[in-house]
């Protein structure tokens, strides 16, 4: 057999996949912002703490899914994966490796909120246990998350629902349910970018068992229902901030319509199949950014101009 391959230090960064982070970071910092827009005390270096921890979180989902995925099968150099995406795939390394760094990036998201969490109280050490929870349930265990068809939903509740609440939990020690409302462009945009790749993996969930949401409805409702999800991910986007800030808050429309018209007109229009899967995942990500790029911004001009 042959000899593995030493995990090198960009490896690791490769299986971290800095792209998707971004489904991290904008509900960190809308968590923050949430917090300056209610009144809650919140220092920098707890904001900056928070944030890294959620990053690292983020980091240690990336690698799991990677270990899951490979030694189940189901990604191979046939599935349209980019080799920078697929590290278990082209490059010989040790998959036990790749379990273990994923538990070291777990371990440094618990080792940086720490020192926030221990004065915090419990309720942020429940969000944070049931968010550590999934992250190993997501794609392990004898029945994964991602595998059955509410894997779309819980993607997206964690990260851009439960992020937000668990930062104010970590401030307050309260479980402040109202921050949900305003989180549902982060639900919906990341939420959606499991549904891409769901959707244009039909076929090969099919063949691994998989009984994700597209399987489980088929392609024809599955792009109808992805279809409806990115309008009411845009309508989300233009209203809440009108809601909650007033006139501060046309910021956001008037820059969804400057910045991201093509990217989610795109999205409207992708047949979400096999072969266009890594442009359309470009795609989804490239959405979430301005997109949901453009809601936190008008969070943050608004709470700059005292629009709140």
């Amino acid at each position: 057999m042959k000899e593995f391959h030493r995990l090198t230090p960009c490896m690791a960064l490769r299986l971290a996949a800095p792209p998707s982070w971004i489904a991290s970071i904008y509900p960190a910092v809308f968590g923050e912002m949430y917090c300056l827009y209610v009144g809650y005390p919140i220092t920098a270096v707890s904001a900056v703490l928070l944030l890294l921890a959620c990053i690292a979180m983020q980091a240690a989902v990336n690698a799991f899914n990677d270990y899951f995925d490979f030694i189940k099968g189901t990604d191979c150099a046939d599935d349209y994966v980019e080799i920078s995406d697929a590290v278990l795939v082209y490059e010989h390394i040790n998959p036990k490796h790749v379990l273990l760094l994923g538990m070291a990036y777990l371990g440094i998201a618990g080792l940086l909120a720490f020192p926030v969490l221990i004065t915090s109280g419990w309720a942020p050490l429940v969000i944070g246990g049931i968010g550590s929870l999934v992250v190993w349930t997501y794609s392990g265990g004898s029945v994964p998350i991602s595998y059955i068809p509410i894997g779309e939903f819980v993607s997206g509740f964690v990260m851009g629902g439960l992020i937000p609440m668990g930062i104010v939990a970590a401030v307050t020690n309260q479980f402040e349910f109202d921050v949900l409302v305003p989180s549902i462009p982060l639900i919906i945009g990341i939420g959606l970018i499991m549904m891409t790749n769901n959707t244009c993996d039909i076929e090969k969930d099919i063949k691994a068992g998989r009984h994700t949401l597209p399987v489980v409805v088929g392609r024809r409702m599955a792009l109808r229902i992805y279809r409806g999800m990115v309008w009411g991910w845009m309508v989300s986007i233009g209203i809440l901030p009108i809601w909650y800030m007033g006139v501060w808050g046309l910021i956001s429309p008037v820059l969804l319509a400057l910045i991201a018209r093509n990217l989610f007109a795109y999205l409207l229009t992708s047949p979400l199949t096999a072969p266009v899967r890594v442009v359309q995942m470009k795609r989804i990500v490239k959405a979430n950014i301005a997109g949901n790029g453009v809601y936190v911004m008008a969070w943050a001009v608004a709470l700059l101009k005292g629009g709140v």
